[in-house]
């Protein structure tokens, strides 16, 4: 049985106090106890793997648990819960489940992003019952006259069954809150696990499908105005002036006025990511007649000059420069044409790959891009501010709140303890809402109206505001022998404004000469995280030239990728490999075995691909036929090594959304740009998958290793991509270089 101290790295129980009528409340830090580093997973830094948490156990038993991790259909206010319950020994039918609201003094890192909330609450969390439970039998013990290990628990209950007695939790809760907190307690063994494991239902799940209010858009006050920005039409432009001599005599117009969301006597946060500072503001009374007084202002552009501004990221204060001009696609692509033929920063280089480049019997090269992409939450961006000259009061879906908190009081010049910030449930994040100016906006307007507003972006608002996905360039080349064996390999990967190189992942390490390069380009088109960051492109692209490079070799494409993990894991190059061989490996034939892999319909092409990312591996295939021209994907086999599985349904559905997800990017969406100006502004122009087109049956396989969770959210999502352009090929005949697929080449055969 494994025994974990209640403090990791620090005290871990702040505070415990009795509730009014009885029962304990316990509150305690969910702080890291992984060995995961920056230099592992570097989108993550190192601040973010704290978390905490608050349990409250009632006098008639029921259990609640606080879920201070914002929800953005991860489906971690279920999970995560799970893991305090099960240490506690509670039914899950009684717990209840509540949002927490941002508190920096209880909750630590309250953040949604980069997959790792239950990676790093696992022991954590299951301290924190654990904890709660070994006070609870020591109140029995006490009260009963008998020793705390002669005690168990099953469902709420305390049993000594040598006397007889037994106790449900509430009736021993109140003396429990007396008892010192243990320096330490023994964990369940996996064995005994019977709420980890088990597939619950979203605890949020009634309340969705019967359309109770949960999301931002839901929430609304009786006094509450309507708020909505006009921001410049194109990167590169700013606000000029505005003549609102109509838009503000319009019915139920309040106001029409210019802000700026960020003042520059401060250093920017690292989520106070915005491309156009300063905007214009209409104020009234319901969204319509505010949308008709937007389209009425008359505003003024101008062209914005280059700038160069100071932004603290975790600590570290770094200079980000946005040059100026319009940019167009057309100028990405000269851009991506000029960076290929230079030298790029050598990240990783193992052996001599220029000598064995030169001595090469074959060179395998090739390109693959993709654009800018837009996050497209189906909930548009918005938020609730009520600030007076005491307190603000913010309610909304946002996924930074505590990075934002901190945005939001340098703004205002008002102390963090007189800002309250509630969570609501989004309505899709995928990276979008770490990035919280328009809660900075929504804030500013109440001050200036002296009065409750929600802020509302249109779906053209959230389209054309930025925080893209960059767009990317990677150039790869193979190296073969007269024999047809592979001694080099060679990539080269940059973008805008930011490279997607992970440059000690596979096939780093499985290779005696290995060449990693990157290069960036600035721009004014802002950027952020995406689903994946960067793994999003370059796992595409690299599992699609592996195929290529397979092929070559007159080798099968799942056994190729066997072979150079069987080096990785043997006898490895290098020693900064940041992925597990067998851990690799073992998705690949996992996979291998699900789908029959050399066994298939004759109608049926199938692709595969495989990638590590955010601590987990994922190995797809992809099964597709061509009707009437049209690629149909039929079956798409995804197997998953992220350690223990706390809710299999939900880590299902997780794996679904991401292989949906993957696909619908790869083959339609793009954001492409004339003279600054987005040239997509709604679904109308910007392609996203359609029901019709997604996999007509996706199975999911988890691998069974007993290894302490990683992550799930995002690592579903890159490889999907290299096995559609795997699977394409084999029906076509064409190889597809350039996302989105749809308009790269014609479809042929």
């Amino acid at each position: 049985m494994k025994t974990i101290k209640t403090s990791i790295g620090r005290r871990s129980f702040i505070k415990r106090s009795t509730l009014a009528g009885g029962g304990i409340v316990l509150s305690f830090n969910w702080l890291t106890s992984c060995d995961m580093t920056p230099s592992q997973v570097k989108a993550l830094p190192k601040e973010w793997f704290q978390i905490n948490g608050f349990l409250k156990i009632g006098e008639n038993g029921l259990v609640t648990i606080m879920s201070p991790n914002p929800e953005i259909g991860q489906n971690i206010k279920t999970s995560m819960p799970m893991l305090v319950a099960e240490e506690l020994d509670v039914d899950w039918n009684d717990v209840i489940v509540e949002q927490a609201p941002l508190n920096t003094t209880l909750f630590k890192r309250q953040l949604a992003g980069g997959s790792q909330s239950i990676r790093q609450g696992w022991n954590s969390l299951r301290m924190a019952g654990a904890t709660a439970r070994a006070m609870l039998i020591q109140a029995a013990a006490q009260t009963w006259g008998v020793e705390p290990a002669e005690i168990t628990t099953s469902k709420g209950q305390l049993i000594h069954a040598a006397s007889g007695k037994k106790s449900g939790f509430g009736s021993m809760a109140s003396l429990a809150a007396e008892i010192d907190i243990p320096k330490e307690v023994a964990l369940k063994e996996l064995s005994d696990f019977k709420i980890i494991g088990t597939s619950r239902k979203n605890v949020d799940g009634t309340k969705i499908v019967t359309g109770q209010p949960l999301y931002g858009l839901d929430y609304s006050t009786d006094a509450m105005l309507i708020a909505m920005i006009v921001h410049p039409p194109a990167f590169g432009m700013q606000l000029k002036s505005i003549d609102d001599s109509q838009a503000a005599s319009m019915p139920g117009i309040k106001k029409v006025f210019t802000m700026k969301t960020h003042l520059g006597d401060y250093g920017l946060g690292a989520f106070d990511n915005d491309a156009f500072n300063e905007v214009a503001v209409v104020v009234g009374n319901t969204t319509w007649e505010v949308m008709k007084a937007k389209e009425a202002l008359k505003t003024e552009w101008e062209l914005a000059p280059a700038k160069t501004e100071e932004m603290n990221f975790f600590g570290r204060t770094t200079t980000v420069e946005t040059p100026a001009g319009l940019e167009s696609t057309a100028d990405h692509r000269m851009v991506f044409e000029k960076m290929a033929s230079k030298k790029g920063k050598i990240v990783r280089k193992d052996g001599d790959p220029n000598k064995m480049f030169n001595k090469a019997a074959k060179i395998i090269e090739r390109t693959y891009t993709c654009p800018f992409l837009a996050h497209n939450t189906m909930e548009p961006m918005n938020f609730f501010a009520d600030v007076t000259d005491e307190r603000a009061n913010l309610v909304g879906p946002i996924q930074t709140p505590e990075f934002m908190e901190e945005s939001i009081s340098k703004r205002l010049g008002m102390d963090k303890d007189k800002i309250d910030i509630q969570m609501t449930r989004m309505g899709g994040g995928f990276g979008r809402r770490l990035y919280g100016h328009f809660m900075t906006e929504a804030a500013v307007i109440s001050k200036e109206m002296r009065h409750p507003v929600k802020l509302i972006y249109s779906r053209e608002d959230d389209m054309t505001q930025g925080t893209y996905r960059p767009a990317y360039h990677a150039l790869y080349r193979a190296a073969l022998d007269e024999d047809n064996n592979l001694i080099a390999f060679h990539v080269k990967t940059g973008g805008i404004p930011e490279s997607p190189l992970a440059a000690n992942r596979f096939p780093a390490g499985a290779i005696d000469h290995y060449l990693a390069e990157e290069w960036t380009e600035k721009s004014n088109i802002t950027v952020g995280a995406f689903r994946a960051p960067r793994s999003n492109f370059i796992a595409g692209a690299e599992q699609s030239f592996l195929d290529e490079v397979a092929e070559a070799m007159g080798k099968d494409p799942i056994d190729f990728r066997l072979e150079l993990l069987e080096r990785a894991e043997k006898n490895p190059v290098g020693e900064k490999n940041d992925y597990e061989a067998a851990r690799y490996a073992g998705v690949l034939k996992l996979v291998k075995e699900k789908s029959n892999w050399k066994e298939t319909d004759s109608e049926v092409h199938r692709g595969t691909a495989a990638y590590f990312c955010h601590n987990s591996y994922v190995a797809n295939v992809l099964d597709l036929e061509i009707q009437n021209g049209n690629p149909v994907v039929k079956k798409v086999f995804c197997a998953i090594d992220c350690g223990i599985v706390v809710n299999p349904d939900a880590a299902t559905n997780l794996a679904e959304g991401g292989v949906v997800d993957g696909i619908g990017h790869a083959m339609y969406s793009a954001m492409t740009f004339k003279d600054g100006v987005p040239e997509q502004n709604n679904f109308d122009k910007y392609r996203l998958i359609r029901h019709s087109e997604a996999p007509k049956e996706i199975e999911v396989h988890f691998v069974d290793n007993k290894i302490d969770p990683t992550g799930l959210g995002e690592p579903p999502f890159p490889p999907i991509m290299g096995a559609m352009a795997n699977a394409l090929y084999k029906a076509t005949g064409v190889r597809h270089y350039n996302q989105p697929f749809i308009t790269d080449k014609p479809l042929a055969g």
